[in-house]
């Protein structure tokens, strides 16, 4: 078995490995990607079907996006936020655009927002609980969330994600956040009382299982929100930025949530993320509120900027869509696949006893991995598919059929 420090690659010379295990010990040094391809430090080729957790949904080293980190970075890679720049203000009007682009065009009654910038879907979602928190006031500070969400590993997004088993070893985590069952919106009434002030919710769970709710479930949360007087928070960290078949998950529902939260697929690889809060909502924070020293900096928000443009070119959310109806039916060919759920590209394949015959959804991932496709196992009995929404078709056939193999090579 592989050690950390032999999956770090750190050499004999050294007497521990100096990178912290907390991601286990690696199996693969990757080192050059092309769209959906990437080869490690061998020379192997593997489609990559995960793509850094729907995060490079434009494929590796998209031109476009090349492009623009390149002549950002000859012109200004950082300042203060003190100061403006270029490319951040123009991602801002994007966006809020695009917060209300539904797909039949059944948009809810506009109302324009305001964008403030983070480095990530755990700071995106740290900044939309302190907002939340600053909007209501003292009293009304409890978050309600869903169980077996996932929104972060700061302390507080840590305790907001409805996994309990992750919260043991980190206690006491900070106050105000409790949990009710997905898909399940007596449930989530049944859990408020005054001291609450905003439910957050993923509109599909992504590390969760790519848990999907039924079509009504966000459209009643809204409901229940607009009766109790509460902000709908929606996390859009993997969902969001054309990954579902639209430009956001929420747009499924035709609502149009208080707060929208998004991350991974906003900078293609570059680190950016966002909140979008309905104007009188974001106007709650001040001066001194909430900051942090490298969001939305020039070099990222360039990244972002050329990411949206590519987007709107190539009609990504369609393409999302069209690409996830050839993948789901492709998987759903196979003996060894029960079922998919998900929505675009984002889906999970839901594997049968006699593919696993004995094995987890990660020792299928393991082993499709040696057979040169990137997945992993996002349960212990499913398969997490999010390639770029660049994805050919041949690619899909091609990682298909070494599921195929893979899931024969098991069955009993």
């Amino acid at each position: 078995m592989t050690t950390h420090k032999e999956g770090v690659n750190a050499g004999p010379a050294l007497a521990f490995c100096p990178v912290m295990s907390n991601y286990g010990a690696p199996s693969i040094t990757l080192v050059e990607g092309r769209g959906t391809e990437v080869w490690d430090n061998t020379g192997k080729r593997y489609l990559d079907f995960l793509t850094g957790l729907a995060v490079t949904s434009l494929g590796h080293s998209n031109p476009a996006v090349v492009d623009a980190i390149t002549e950002q970075a000859a012109k200004l890679i950082h300042v203060s936020n003190l100061y403006n720049t270029i490319p951040g203000p123009e991602v801002a009007i994007a966006l809020d655009q695009l917060i209300q682009t539904f797909p039949n065009g059944a948009a809810p009654t506009a109302q324009r927002g305001q964008v403030l910038f983070q480095n990530s879907g755990a700071e995106a979602n740290e900044a939309a609980i302190k907002l939340a928190r600053k909007y209501n006031g003292r009293g009304r500070h409890v978050v309600l969330s869903a169980l077996r969400s996932f929104h972060g590993r700061t302390l507080a997004t840590l305790h907001a994600t409805g996994q309990p088993e992750k919260h043991e070893p980190f206690q006491p985590l900070p106050e105000g956040f409790r949990h009710a069952a997905y898909d399940d919106v007596g449930a989530m009434e049944s859990a408020l009382d005054p001291s609450v002030g905003a439910i957050l919710v993923e509109p599909i769970q992504g590390e969760g299982g790519v848990n999907t709710p039924n079509p009504k479930y966000l459209s009643d949360l809204r409901d229940l929100c607009d009766d109790r007087e509460l902000l709908l928070i929606l996390d859009e960290i993997q969902t969001g930025i054309a990954r579902t078949g639209a430009w956001f998950g929420f747009q499924h529902a035709g609502i149009l949530p208080d707060i929208v939260t998004m991350a991974k697929g906003l900078g293609n690889g570059m680190p950016i993320g966002a909140v979008w809060a309905k104007r009188e909502v974001a106007e709650a924070f001040k001066p001194g509120d909430h900051g942090s020293t490298f969001a939305g900096q020039p070099l990222a928000a360039a990244a972002a900027r050329a990411v949206l443009k590519e987007m709107a070119r190539i009609d990504a959310p369609n393409l999302a869509a069209d690409r996830g109806i050839e993948l789901t039916n492709a998987l759903l060919t196979l003996d060894g696949v029960d079922s998919v759920r998900g929505a675009g590209l984002l889906l999970a394949a839901e594997l049968n006893e006699s593919a696993l015959d004995g094995r987890t959804g990660g020792d299928v991932a393991a082993a499709l991995a040696q057979e040169g496709v990137l997945v992993n196992g996002v349960t212990k009995t499913a398969l997490r598919f999010a390639p770029p929404i660049t994805v050919s078709t041949a690619e899909i056939n091609e990682a298909v059929a070494a599921v195929d193999r893979v899931l024969k090579a098991g069955a009993s």
